[in-house]
């Protein structure tokens, strides 16, 4: 398929102080940025793995360090990397007694993470992880059968317009957007064409996506 509906997931990253009080922040700006991805179904595992690897430079390299977090794609996999100075300490995988109240941080991250390291540079080191997404491509749409559907409409959609933007086939999401909403427009328009009601429709169509939207919220708690 020439045209592909794509989620743009550029790398971005954040400098900070380590210290407790930046964990909470951190897990939020995660779950914000997962969610503008749409990779809602990944949120809870990345938010543990940040909060473990910041608090392992917090515990094991100081409180203060300037520390930078980077969130990236790997393919289909997400990739969380925290970036510290101290290149003398580095974090392994212990086995924590049942009542250690440290010590287990990499192992909740091996548990979690598809694959996890640390790479040692002249002066810094960078403890990362990769997680499994639901994603078959990287810049496809994560998830329910629903969204897949949507997808091939849009391209087929896409397909027979008279134009196209200039530097490439990929839609942008503002293009996406404007096609799925033409997409909708014309449904309407064919309903209201064969004699159905358009507005009933719509509303039809509301109800049923959010008593959806409510289930797949459920299924992923």
């Amino acid at each position: 398929m020439d045209q592909v509906a794509c989620m743009s997931r550029k790398p971005w990253e954040l400098a900070f102080t380590a210290k407790p009080a930046e964990v909470a922040a951190l897990r939020r700006l995660m779950r914000l940025h997962l969610g503008i991805w749409g990779l809602h179904e990944v949120v809870e595992e990345a938010q543990l793995c940040v909060s473990e690897l910041v608090s392992n430079v917090i515990t094991h390299v100081g409180p203060d360090t300037p520390t930078t977090l980077v969130v990236s794609m790997r393919g289909t996999q997400l990739r969380i990397e925290v970036h510290d100075p101290n290149t003398r300490t580095v974090p392994t995988k212990i086995s924590a007694d049942a009542d250690a109240e440290a010590g287990r941080g990499m192992l909740l991250i091996d548990a979690l993470a598809q694959r996890w390291g640390v790479q040692l540079f002249p002066d810094h080191k960078v403890t990362w992880c990769e997680l499994a997404t639901n994603l078959t491509t990287p810049h496809g749409h994560s998830g329910s059968p629903q969204v897949e559907r949507a997808e091939r409409v849009l391209n087929a959609y896409r397909a027979h317009e008279p134009t196209k933007q200039a530097g490439g086939s990929r839609l942008t999401a503002a293009v996406t957007e404007t096609v799925a909403v033409g997409i909708i427009a014309d449904l309407l328009h064919w309903l209201r064409a064969h004699g159905h009601d358009a507005d009933e429709a719509l509303d039809r169509a509301q109800t049923h996506f959010e008593a959806e939207a409510e289930a797949l919220t459920t299924l992923r708690c």
